[in-house]
This record gives structure tokens, C-alpha cells and sequence, in this order.
């Protein structure tokens, strides 16, 4: 298949969970932000010179390339790994970067301020990580075999799960302090107790 096909194959995809297509790159911050979603996802590729309708526009500056690297290397923490692959057809180049879900999550991306924010992909957007994926990707972390204790604090949580409620919501209802609850939360997810979805601009979290 040459490349102009190929392309054409992926475009065709359109834009999703594992795909993204980037017009310009005139900003390393907001490539980061695509980088580290991917990255703490599933993985995903970012077709660079491709408009949002699937219109071949091609890269068309060196320093374009140079932020792409920019973005990877210099703008997430911990570094990434990602490959660049540059495809020719009518006269343009495509860059198509592709990231593989990373092993030492969370990756975060900086962004304009300076601050590291940490990114999942859902859908086709790229979506700041709720304070129990940061927890979630500590404890996954942790050696396996690690076992949960059901005391206290997690029959008062459990007590308090009814259909599907914000984390906020349920601090408010254990009355348990932020962390611990944020640290429960991530623990249950884990052996599969609690599950979350995003709804309406929001996390939820609901028993499974």
C-alpha cells in the first residue's frame, strides 16, 4: 500500500479514541496534551498535517517538526516514548506520531503556565485525569498480590454508594477525609468494586 493510500485508510477512521488529527502545530504545550492522553490511555497515533474534515494539508515548516519533538520530549514528564513517521503524497508531508500507553504513568503535560497536568483520552478528547486516576495509577504501581483490608472507612464508603455520584458527592456523604476517600476509591476500582465513567463533563463513580 503506498502511502497516500494508507493515509486515506486511517483518515477514513476519523478521529477517536486511539486516533487524532492535527491541522498545525503551532503550540507544544497543546500537542503535549494529546501526547499525554494517549500515553496514559491506550495508546493512540496523531495524524500531523491532516485537517479535522480529513483534508490532506501537509506539515509545512521545519519548526513545526521541531515543537512536535518539542512536545514529546520536552514538555511531558516523564519522557514519553513516541515515534515519528514522515509520509509523502501530492506534494505534502505527513507526520503520523504514534504513542504507545506508557508504563510509567501518570505522564503529564505542561502547559502554558508551567503546571503538570496529567491527560486521558475519552472518546475523541483529551480530558484532565481525575484525582483518583493519579491514585489509581500509584497503586498500580504497587507490588501485585497487595491485598485490601475491609475496615472501617471502606464499609462506610460502600455504604454510601448508591447509583452514580461525584467524588465530591461522596466525600460529602462519608465524611471522610479527601485523600482517604481518593485513595479508597482508587483501591475498590482496582479490585474491581467501584467503577467510573465520564458523564456530562464529570466523573462518576458507581459500584459494579
Amino acid at each position: 500500500m503506498d502511502d497516500k493510500r494508507y493515509l486515506l485508510s486511517l483518515i477514513r477512521e476519523g478521529e477517536h479514541q486511539q486516533q487524532d488529527f492535527k491541522y498545525r502545530v503551532t503550540d507544544a504545550c497543546k500537542l503535549a496534551k494529546s501526547v499525554s492522553a494517549f500515553a496514559n490511555t491506550n495508546g493512540g497515533r496523531l495524524l500531523i498535517g491532516v485537517r479535522d474534515d480529513g483534508h490532506l494539508s501537509g506539515v509545512r515548516s521545519e519548526e513545526e517538526i521541531y515543537m512536535m519533538h518539542q512536545a514529546a520530549y520536552k514538555y511531558c514528564k516523564p519522557e514519553p516514548a513516541i515515534k515519528f513517521e514522515t509520509y509523502h503524497t501530492d506534494g505534502r508531508n505527513i507526520v503520523i506520531a504514534t504513542i504507545p500507553p506508557s508504563d510509567k504513568r501518570p505522564i503529564c503535560a505542561q502547559d502554558e503556565e508551567g503546571k503538570l497536568k496529567a491527560y486521558i483520552r475519552i472518546a475523541d478528547e483529551n480530558i484532565v485525569a481525575s484525582p483518583v486516576h493519579m491514585a489509581l495509577w500509584r497503586e498500580a504501581q504497587k507490588p501485585k498480590g497487595t491485598i485490601m483490608t475491609y475496615n472501617d472507612a471502606v464499609r462506610q464508603l460502600l455504604d454510601v454508594m448508591q447509583g452514580r455520584q461525584t467524588l465530591n458527592q461522596i466525600i460529602r456523604r462519608t465524611k471522610l477525609p479527601r485523600p482517604k476517600v481518593i485513595t479508597l476509591l482508587a483501591r475498590l476500582i482496582r479490585f474491581g468494586t467501584v467503577q467510573w465513567e465520564y458523564n456530562d463533563q464529570q466523573f462518576l463513580f458507581s459500584l459494579t
